[in-house]
């Protein structure tokens, strides 16, 4: 493939398999297969190994997954979030949910949350500010500490 792009630039068009096989010292028939190899996609599940007992996919990391240990610390801190929650009354729990988007797809603003309660703004922001003094509260809030600290 390398020397096909360096005879691209060297005669201005695409090289023949037999100008590559000349620049290569292979013969045609090779650099066609070559060619064909190069060209034709390889399958994620195609073997590989002596016993062919694995899969190229199997060496193929995903970016896009959590990591074990991450996954199990999101699990602690969603837990423990849960538990700290509830030990607020279920007006504020809620308020603060809403506020976060905490089980919920994104967060809420005063006015949407008040619209919820039929509350004002300023009633909900009250909420809001009382129970976050709540959470704060050493009792509450040691549960959450080591996810912040360090």
């Amino acid at each position: 493939v390398r020397v096909s792009r360096l005879l691209v630039q060297e005669i201005g068009r695409e090289p023949t398999p037999e100008e590559i096989a000349v620049r290569m010292e292979l013969t045609p028939d090779k650099v066609r297969k070559v060619l064909r190899i190069a060209r034709e996609p390889i399958s994620l599940e195609t073997p590989i190994g002596e016993d062919e007992d694995s899969q190229l996919g199997d060496f193929i990391e995903d970016k896009s997954a959590i990591a074990p240990a991450d996954a199990v610390v999101n699990r602690s801190l969603c837990d423990q979030t849960r538990k700290v929650l509830a030990t607020l009354s279920p007006r504020e729990e809620h308020v603060l949910r809403l506020r976060f988007g905490i089980g919920e797809r994104n967060d809420h603003t005063l006015e949407e949350v008040g619209l919820r309660f039929a509350v004002t703004r300023e009633r909900i922001r009250q909420i809001e500010a009382k129970a976050l003094r709540k959470l704060r509260h050493p009792s509450r809030s040691r549960h959450l500490r080591g996810f912040y600290e360090g």
